[in-house]
């Protein structure tokens, strides 16, 4: 999943790799982290998730962003930098954008597991985003059909709220009436 290097990446570095690939590259602190092309099941329940968030969040005061959109996650209380490409990140603080990235912490995020990055969504990320501040946090993994979702508790940290496997309804704690059907998202 990371780049093989014998020494930590200066983010001037970084920037300079990304503008020789087309490969989708993060930075945190240092470490460059490779992600793998998506496959067709990432892509449709991506396509999915995008097209519910979206058609729930028409008209109101959050927006949906999908892959390739860079968030910098920002915390004045971290030092380190960090750039990360969720799946789909929900923006309700939009003063945070600008034309290039996301500065903060998304109210949401979603990471779809592939093979080769599990290990990086499930525990790297989980501990970034919830140390960080992201109030929710989904981790839908096509290879088991399941979907997870963490949100912070009063102590600011993740505590596991829905699980389900195969089938049954997911529901979001932050975004009030946000409801998926998992069956519906792993179909073939």
């Amino acid at each position: 999943m990371s780049l093989p290097s014998e020494e930590l990446v200066t983010i001037q570095e970084f920037y300079q790799m990304r503008e020789e690939t087309d490969r989708l590259l993060e930075y945190i602190d240092g470490v460059v982290f490779m992600s793998p092309s998506p496959s067709t099941i990432h892509q449709r329940i991506t396509s999915r998730l995008h097209a519910r968030l979206f058609n729930h969040l028409e008209n109101g005061d959050c927006e949906i962003f999908s892959a390739p959109f860079d968030v910098k996650l920002s915390n004045e209380d971290i030092s380190g930098e960090k750039i990360v490409i969720p799946d789909l990140s929900v923006i309700c603080d939009k003063s945070r954008l600008d034309t290039q990235q996301y500065n903060g912490a998304p109210t949401l995020i979603i990471e779809i597991i592939s093979p080769s990055n599990q290990a990086h969504d499930l525990i790297t990320k989980l501990n970034l985003y919830m140390q960080y501040g992201v109030k929710e946090y989904w981790i839908v993994n096509p290879l088991l059909n399941t979907i997870m979702i963490y949100a912070l508790n009063e102590k600011a940290e993740y505590e596991q709220i829905d699980n389900v496997r195969d089938k049954g309804i997911v529901t979001s704690k932050v975004l009030s009436n946000f409801k998926v059907d998992a069956e519906k998202i792993f179909q073939e």
